[in-house]
């Protein structure tokens, strides 16, 4: 939470500093450009918490981008500057399309300042800029490795221990040897909900569960627990009480760690699963 907190002050100071710019800057026009890049820094600034509901559709570097051109193309002879910010965006981890985007983009701001410059600076300040480009997308290749590995471990909702599907299977194959060598009994819960209703049982299940326990959100529909007891017969006292907690509609599957096998195996069966309730394996009945 306290990165949280830093991002969202950095986000106010940076939206604060565009606003003076804004009040600085004619015609009005131009400083529609400021206000609206500060509207949705502050935005993003109150927003920021609750970005885990729904991913987004258009990554968030394409905005920042547009307003940097937009500025750069209607008032070079202000902004000439902002320029140099182009190395910097493209060091973000971003899709690949939105790095060529960019790249055309900033093409584009610095042919703007042509007609300012002259032929020799703008040649010269050409060079530089795709010098200092080139160093930014070779940086952004180097952060590829760790935006993937911190994609597949990110929390999906801040404070809670609600992690994505990807985590999964390494949690998955931890666990198992941790079972075999502590000799406790290990559990996969799947649950599936509707759409509307995967956010409240998400946290509902978080704080179900123990504090050494993980939550995972596998589709828009579908969760997972992994639950650890000291033998068989609290397993089945924590499924009872689970059932009865959740105490909704929902379809449900329980599987031990050495009988889930694969992660799409399971799910696969999940998927075909009629009943709202199945145990794999079958409960012994005497």
């Amino acid at each position: 939470m306290y990165k949280v907190r830093l991002m969202r002050l950095n986000l106010l100071a940076a939206a604060v500093l565009l606003m003076l710019l804004a009040l600085r800057t004619e015609p009005l026009s131009h400083a529609l450009l400021l206000w609206l890049a500060a509207a949705w820094l502050a935005v993003t600034a109150g927003l920021i918490e609750f970005s885990h509901r729904r991913p987004a559709t258009l990554p968030w570097q394409l905005l920042p981008s547009l307003l940097l051109t937009g500025m750069l193309v209607s008032a070079p002879e202000q902004h000439a500057l902002w320029l140099w910010v182009w190395p910097a965006l493209l060091m973000l981890p971003q899709p690949g399309w939105l790095l060529l985007f960019s790249m055309a983009l900033a093409g584009l701001s610095w042919w703007s300042l042509a007609a300012l410059l002259g032929f020799e600076q703008t040649l010269f300040s050409g060079l530089v800029l795709l010098t200092l480009m080139l160093v930014g997308l070779a940086r952004n290749r180097q952060l590829q490795p760790w935006e993937a590995t911190r994609r597949a471990r990110v929390r999906l909702a801040p404070g809670l221990p609600l992690w994505s599907a990807q985590q999964l299977a390494e949690d998955l194959n931890r666990e198992r040897v941790r079972c075999r060598r502590e000799e406790v009994h290990g559990e996969l819960m799947l649950l599936q909900v509707p759409r509307h209703q995967l956010w409240p049982m998400a946290r509902l299940l978080c704080r179900l569960i123990h504090g050494f326990e993980s939550c995972y959100r596998l589709d828009h529909r579908t969760l997972a627990a992994l639950l650890l007891s000291r033998d068989e017969e609290q397993a089945t006292q924590r499924r009872h009480s689970l059932l009865k907690a959740l105490n909704q509609p929902v379809k449900l599957r329980f599987a031990t760690l050495e009988e889930a096998g694969s992660i799409e195996a399971l799910r696969r069966r999940f998927e075909r699963q009629q009943e709202r309730l199945a145990i794999e394996p079958e409960p012994a009945h005497g």
